[in-house]
């Protein structure tokens, strides 16, 4: 996580002010989670006086608080080096920093334990601080002495140590490479004592960092320490295309990611026959196109027609095989072939049983009459229905005859009063006419 995107900033100013000991696990590479710090110790059991100290790129390395010192994840702190004093952070305490170093196979009596000095002041912070910022400078002056001198090395990384006395520089090459003359250059250079320190390109990626092809950070610069064997064989089992370019990672070298599902793999390609197997028929001998580990089906083609790619599911492809270990010949490979039943594919259904959002917009009608007011109807009579239906029947006759000669009278009324519109529209007209025509003649 960078510091500029850190919540724990202040203000303006980026950086972390938890030193590197926030919830995210830490700024620095290869971070490592305490999860026994809220746990305490049983009675009588004095705590581990040892820490893990991080420096640059993920160097760490492990230190003894001889001194009885007060010292919490995240201090600054000086420790012992060779010569002089170095400054680092405390990354790991308690019994962790215990199992790490049982991970590394370091002793707790060895020799790379060293002394933890004290906690850092500010002047040896701000001594580092310029031993830092000369880094970069020095590493692109340490490259252009390597070519001036012709030598087949890579400097990939420049370390200060927190004294400012020393320099270690990190180079790659293919071969041994005699830099005596290198390092005269570089100490008349840059005032300092020379360490040169070859690593590999796995190692240099690690250091350097960056994103992968998949677009998360690298592996081996997050979390993955050790550095195992990768062949060509791990991708023939994935059934990968060997294209160096899509194998081969940014250290160059194929990918560390290859063996993380090859035991996966192998397992499952047990029940297959090999690829070289023909499976024999009467109608022609048919060659593997290509197979599909996890679905378990093979895919063959005839000599006769290549191009054709037949489908068929292991279990009748090994029922092939051993018929042809019998010496028996099927007729065709098609009589094998299943019938693909496509499946159907559900729409989305409401299954939660959520309602439409636009349920409210339409208003619903009012009912009539409520359930609690209707009243029972009354029964009636067959005989005093024929009586109400012969009165209603002249009373309806009435009102049709009387609704016929109102509509007949209303088209009347419209009729003239829209012929007496068109008498008067044409007497204006007239006697407009007749005005200009004697303006006319008087002109």
């Amino acid at each position: 996580m960078a510091c500029t995107n850190c919540s724990t900033t202040a203000g303006n100013a980026p950086g972390c002010k938890s030193q590197g000991t926030c919830s995210t696990g830490n700024c620095g590479k290869m971070p490592v989670f305490n999860w026994l710090s809220n746990m305490s110790l049983p009675a009588g059991q004095e705590p581990f006086d040892i820490f893990e100290v991080r420096f640059k790129n993920g160097r760490k390395e492990f230190f003894k608080n001889k001194n009885n010192l007060n010292v919490h994840m995240g201090d600054h702190v000086a420790v012992e080096a060779s010569p002089g004093h170095d400054i680092g952070v405390i990354s790991l305490k308690g019994e962790l920093v215990r199992l790490q170093m049982r991970k590394k196979k370091v002793k707790v009596d060895g020799e790379q334990v060293k002394t933890l000095y004290r906690h850092a002041s500010d002047a040896d912070l701000e001594k580092w601080g310029i031993a830092r910022n000369r880094e970069k400078e020095t590493m692109y002056r340490a490259r252009e002495i390597a070519s001036q001198l012709a030598l087949d090395m890579k400097i990939g990384d420049v370390e200060f140590q927190g004294d400012n006395i020393k320099a270690v520089f990190y180079y790659t090459s293919e071969g041994r490479v005699d830099f005596r003359e290198l390092i005269k250059l570089m100490a008349d250079e840059f005032q300092v004592r020379i360490e040169m320190r070859q690593i590999g390109v796995r190692q240099e990626a690690q250091r350097m960092g960056g994103i992968g092809s998949c677009g998360r950070e690298l592996c081996c610069s997050t979390w993955l320490n050790d550095f195992r064997s990768v062949g060509t064989s791990a991708a023939r089992y994935q059934q990968l295309s060997l294209n160096p370019q899509k194998l081969a990672g940014q250290c160059g070298k194929l990918k560390c990611c290859l063996n993380y599902e090859l035991d996966m793999y192998v397992e499952a390609i047990k029940g297959f026959p090999e690829s070289n197997v023909k499976l024999k028929t009467k109608k022609g001998d048919a060659f593997m196109q290509k197979m599909d580990i996890f679905k378990r089906k093979m895919w063959y083609s005839y000599h006769s027609e290549p191009s054709h790619f037949i489908e068929l599911n292991l279990d009748k492809v090994q029922e092939i095989v051993s018929q042809n270990k019998k010496g028996e010949q099927p007729d065709s490979l098609e009589i094998f072939v299943q019938a693909f039943v496509e499946e159907p594919k559900h729409d989305y259904e409401n299954v939660v049983g959520q309602d439409s959002i636009t349920r409210f917009d339409t208003q619903k009608g009012k009912k009539s009459n409520k359930k609690g007011n209707q009243r029972p109807k009354r029964k009636t009579n067959p005989r005093s229905q024929n009586k109400l239906q012969s009165q209603e029947a002249p009373a309806k006759s009435s009102n049709t005859t009387n609704k016929g000669g109102q509509s007949q009278k209303k088209q009347s009324d419209s009729k003239r009063s829209s012929s007496n519109r068109r008498r008067r529209n044409g007497q204006k007209n007239s006697a407009n006419r007749s005005k200009k025509n004697e303006e006319n003649k008087s002109e």
